[in-house]
């Protein structure tokens, strides 16, 4: 809510309400899939014919100013309508994890924070803080992107919605061409243990247990530019010096030295009264993966990690999408916003892994969507599209060489302000 917009914007928010603000987001999705879950079989994902409907998100959130230059935000998600898993490390019985609840969802606390609004150019947060790294994370409610899910170019590698504590300065400095917007955090970094085959370092976000390890914080930085009417365009870069020293055990990969994890992104968005555009791009690197690898493949059973080896040391993924309102175009009655879109996505968690590991090409995905979002109202969607996944490719076009996975998907999404006063 407060907190997911760049901080220009965010500034200019504060002053749509006088003392408190009530308001939600949520989604509903169904698909139609004919590939099968296991991707991981000599031909890819079998041919299966498989539907599915879910709630991916509830999410409920609020803002209140304790005064015009302090105030409180706060945002709770109900993920797939479900309670989650608590997990324990039992310090007094051999570090041993224990799990005690375990259901298909969870119910997360997204954002909790305190802002004091100084000047523009200068304000400061501290809290639990949705981190602005990649496009979608900072702009994450379902009205901002195209389609029934969020672009796979920016939540297979890195977390997504990805919230850490911490602190941080932000603020807007410039003006005319020359209009910037800038966040600096420090916050937790993310956990070594987390990490994967799969998902590179998407796992690796904290949050298992009561408390989360701060000895090696995570450094955040972004930079937008807002110097053309509907056009932002920014970077983000995120360091963390030894991911492994915030793992569950600190013994874990001590005698290993520093695992070091750098991630760098750039994204863009156009909008005008007819288009909206979008692009995305996100790099990584992670140091040490020999003893990422050696360490992950031997972690507990109990534990609540994959275990999937071998982890990357470079990641990859990007994407681009357009869309145009025919709606206002042709002034369709009934249709206030009617968006056709299209959109490409490339991933690869592991674009580059270390000897004597090699990469697994079933990894490595591209993606064409095309689909349209109908806005009944302003903050109310209908979404539908058709997606393709070729694996075992870097071809914008043509077939992998594994099984494509296609699917229909169909959804429902809002985002408002109920209550202000």
């Amino acid at each position: 809510m407060l907190a997911i917009s760049a901080s220009g914007q965010e500034l200019a928010d504060t002053a749509g309400y006088g003392r408190f603000r009530f308001g939600s987001y949520g989604e509903i999705v169904a698909s139609f899939k004919d590939y099968g879950i296991n991707r991981f079989q000599k031909e890819g994902s079998t041919k299966d014919h498989r539907n599915t409907i879910a709630i991916p998100r509830f999410t409920l959130g609020f803002d209140y100013k304790f005064t015009p230059k302090w105030i409180l935000g706060a945002e709770i998600e109900f993920e797939a309508g479900g309670t989650g898993t608590a997990v324990e490390l039992e310090g007094n019985e051999n570090g041993e994890y224990e799990t005690e609840i375990e259901k298909g969802g969870e119910v997360a606390l997204e954002q909790l924070h305190i802002t004091r609004l100084i000047v523009p150019g200068l304000n400061m947060r501290a809290g639990h803080m949705v981190i602005p790294v990649g496009l979608t994370n900072a702009h994450h409610e379902p009205i901002n992107f195209f389609g029934t899910t969020r672009p796979e170019s920016q939540t297979v590698m890195i977390p997504s919605t990805w919230h850490e504590t911490g602190i941080e300065l932000f603020g807007t400095f410039g003006r005319g061409h020359a209009l910037f917007d800038y966040q600096l955090m420090v916050v937790a970094g993310l956990n070594a243990n987390g990490f994967d085959r799969d998902t590179w370092v998407a796992s690796g976000k904290q949050g298992f247990f009561e408390n989360d390890n701060f000895t090696s914080p995570g450094y955040v930085a972004r930079l937008d530019w807002r110097g053309v009417k509907g056009l932002r365009t920014g970077v983000s870069f995120y360091y963390c010096r030894d991911t492994g020293s915030n793992s569950d055990k600190s013994e874990t990969y001590a005698s290993f030295g520093r695992i070091p994890l750098q991630i760098v992104t750039w994204d863009a968005q156009y909008r005008n009264s007819y288009l909206t555009a979008r692009a995305d791009l996100t790099y990584g690197h992670l140091g040490n993966t020999a003893a990422v690898n050696q360490r992950n493949g031997r972690l507990p059973g109990a534990s609540p990690y994959s275990r999937l080896t071998p982890v990357a040391k470079n990641a990859l993924s990007y994407g681009a999408e357009i869309g145009f309102d025919l709606g206002r175009t042709f002034s369709i009655t009934g249709c206030p916003m009617l968006m056709p879109f299209c959109r490409y996505d490339y991933s690869n968690p592991q674009k580059s892994v270390a000897k004597p590991y090699a990469a697994d090409n079933r990894l490595e995905v591209s993606k064409w969507t095309v689909g349209a979002d109908w806005f009944p109202l302003p903050n109310l969607v209908v979404k539908a599209d058709w997606s393709t996944r070729q694996v075992g490719t870097s071809k914008v076009f043509g077939k992998g060489s594994y099984n494509s996975e296609n699917e229909f998907s169909l959804g429902i999404a809002y985002i408002g302000w109920f209550f202000r006063k």
